[in-house]
């Protein structure tokens, strides 16, 4: 689902080898974790974030799954899936008891965190900061914490 930030093109992908790193996240909340996650934490690991809504259907549909598959493929191995939960519409359902009960019901077992809501605009802060344009996106970081990816829509 489309949103009205438009900082990046779909499909924009960081050369190799180049520097592009991201601001620390806003979390309001985590979830499948006991501690909060700073992206600093990460370095060292190549890291999958998932920016999703539960109410978005290609996220149900593609996103999720693969993002459950790469987990699945790479756990115990340096790399790390994160769900990044970016409510931009529908606020009023999707809060952190319905997200809780999606991540029980759809068996999501990585972190995942609750964008900041922004209360002077419409996008959560870190959707806005990195220039995320929807759901499904994905950012995909280096070990150095540098993103080596950065697509919105769905990715094969």
């Amino acid at each position: 689902m489309p949103s009205p930030a438009t900082p990046r093109r779909a499909g924009t992908e960081s050369p190799a080898g180049q520097s592009t790193g991201l601001p620390g996240w806003q979390i309001s909340h985590w979830f499948n974790t006991t501690t909060r996650i700073d992206l600093d934490d990460l370095r060292g690991r190549v890291v999958l974030i998932h920016a999703f809504q539960m109410l978005c259907p290609a996220c149900v549909a593609h996103g999720l799954p693969q993002a459950l598959r790469v987990h699945e493929v790479f756990q115990g191995e340096a790399v790390t899936v994160i769900g990044l939960h970016t409510v931009f519409e529908h606020r009023e359902v999707m809060g952190s008891p319905a997200l809780q009960a999606f991540i029980h019901e759809y068996r999501l077992p990585f972190p995942i965190g609750i964008d900041q809501a922004d209360e002077t605009g419409p996008l959560p802060v870190t959707m806005s900061q990195w220039g995320l344009r929807g759901t499904p996106s994905v950012v995909l970081l280096d070990r150095q914490g540098r993103a080596r990816l950065h697509r919105f829509g769905v990715v094969d």
